[in-house]
């Protein structure tokens, strides 16, 4: 009979739960449930539904139990940097406002103010990002003070839905590293600098890796879902567990996670601090057993996905539907077939402009962009997508080459893993701009990620490299050339 581990993986838009099991040596998944992200407006900030997040836990823990599937234990994943605090009787302070929120512009320049960014980024080694947790909280400082001195305990989001699970508080790493406030070397909480900033030192304990056991589900949790289980931490950033799913061939492969976010880089033992590092806008996150990840988060697929809701009539400017709305129904495959019909459209825009991060209007964005760089604007939707594609290969190329620069090391192969990983026509333009081959998949590399850990904390693999060797066994990788 074969034992089953939960990865619930909670993504920007949507949450999954997918079992995996080890069958004739290899990984088998199976998603039992799946449920949507949303974001909500609330005390002016947009802000996580935390209340619909934590049905979509139980809701998929409950059809779990139903199929009669009982996993030895379980992971929660999600993205980087947000967070909740608690009070001492261990209720919210304030909202888990979303990292898209507008609260943190102009905070770089009073943390710059109290430390400069070269010795900032010499002492974190996490590249500049304006939705940073130091940047937010700072601004949580600025605006509402009392939420600071109220809070017993800081949760990032991965963190907060395991302690209300088990009752049982745990700072991850890898998720805590993304917060511009962990020494990159030490590979703890940065005390001096978090002294420095005028935060509470009492919301930073102790760090615990992947593999850790957080403790087992609570009572009333177990009568819910109707079955008992053990919380294990897996690389709880997202990108952490995507990084571990990667089957590189060899040590001269560049990683890409895609999905929303595209994060593209290596594993390194050590991490890069130079001011060289910084200035090319590269960053080191903790990883497993202490694997840096040494990469660029560049803004990914996003830029697709809101040309998407908005042409669909689902994204909201201003308070009313996009004017770019239609009567048709765009998919995935759609916006594909019409980039294709625009590729002699020259104009390429930097995806990493701040404009793209939250615009109101992400067609409005490019055009602008277009206009004032004194480049062709595009009219249509394939010149809009043929934009977004040939700006996204044009970037990756370039984090290759600065990746190739600082490492002075020569890469041979781009392996993708997530989502993104299905769109072959990216993939294509990737391997063209780059000059690369392109080895596409697991498509589900974030929740193979989480699972590993699980298994090897379990003796199902001695240790990663196993893993690895299964991952390729297990899965379909697609070759892609230039």
């Amino acid at each position: 009979m074969s034992k089953y581990y939960l990865a619930i993986d909670i993504g920007a838009s949507s949450g999954r739960h997918i079992l995996g099991s080890v069958q004739d040596g290899k990984i088998v998944l199976e998603e039992v449930f799946r449920f949507d992200n949303k974001q909500l407006t609330k005390n002016g900030h947009v802000c996580w539904d935390t209340d619909n997040l934590w049905n979509g836990i139980l809701g998929g823990l409950k059809a779990c139990g139903a199929l009669g599937k009982i996993p030895e234990t379980i992971g929660i994943d999600t993205w980087g940097v947000d967070y909740v605090l608690l009070d001492e009787n261990d209720q919210m302070v304030g909202d888990a406002v979303a990292y898209r929120d507008s609260r943190t512009e102009g905070m770089d320049q009073v943390v710059d103010g109290i430390i400069s960014p070269q010795a900032l980024y010499e002492r974190t080694g996490i590249q500049k990002q304006l939705f940073n947790t130091i940047y937010q909280l700072t601004a949580l400082k600025q605006e509402s003070p009392d939420q600071l001195c109220k809070a017993s305990s800081l949760l990032f989001i991965p963190d907060y839905f395991g302690f209300l699970l088990t009752g049982v508080r745990k700072q991850e790493y890898t998720i805590a590293s993304t917060s511009g406030l962990v020494n990159a070397s030490a590979k703890t909480w940065d005390m001096d600098l978090i002294e420095k900033l005028g935060l509470p030192s009492g919301l930073f304990g102790e760090l615990s890796m992947p593999g850790t056991v957080v403790g087992p589900l609570l009572p009333e949790i177990q009568e819910q879902v109707g079955f008992a289980s053990t919380l294990i931490l897996p690389a709880t950033h997202d990108t952490g567990s995507a990084y571990l799913a990667v089957p590189a061939r060899d040590d001269q492969a560049v990683y890409l996670s895609s999905g929303t976010w595209s994060l593209l880089g290596v594993e390194n033992d050590v991490p890069v601090t130079s001011d060289e590092s910084r200035a090319s806008n590269f960053t080191n996150e903790g990883g497993a057993w202490y694997r840096y990840r040494f990469l660029q988060n560049i803004m990914g697929l996003w830029m697709i996905q809101s040309v998407r809701r908005e042409l669909n009539g689902t994204a909201y400017v201003a308070g009313h539907i996009s004017k770019y709305a239609s009567d048709k129904k765009w998919s995935f495959p759609d916006l594909i077939e019409a980039a294709k019909q625009a590729e002699d459209f020259p104009s390429v825009v930097d995806v990493n402009d701040d404009r793209f991060l939250a615009p109101e209007s992400m067609i409005d964005a490019i055009k602008d962009y277009c206009l004032e760089s004194n480049l062709p604007v595009p009219e249509t939707v394939p010149q809009i997508m043929q934009c977004i594609y040939k700006s996204l290969a044009g970037c990756y190329k370039q984090a290759i080459e600065g990746l190739s620069k600082l490492t002075g090391k020569t890469y041979t192969s781009i392996n993708i893993v997530g989502g993104g990983c299905q769109d072959m026509y990216l993939n294509r333009m990737t391997a063209h701009s780059a000059g690369l081959p392109v080895f596409a998949g697991p498509v589900e590399g974030t929740a193979i990620g989480n699972l590993i850990v699980q298994m090897i904390r379990d003796s199902i693999f001695k240790d990663l490299t196993d893993a690895r060797a299964a991952i390729k066994a297990s899965f379909d990788i697609k070759e892609i050339s230039e």
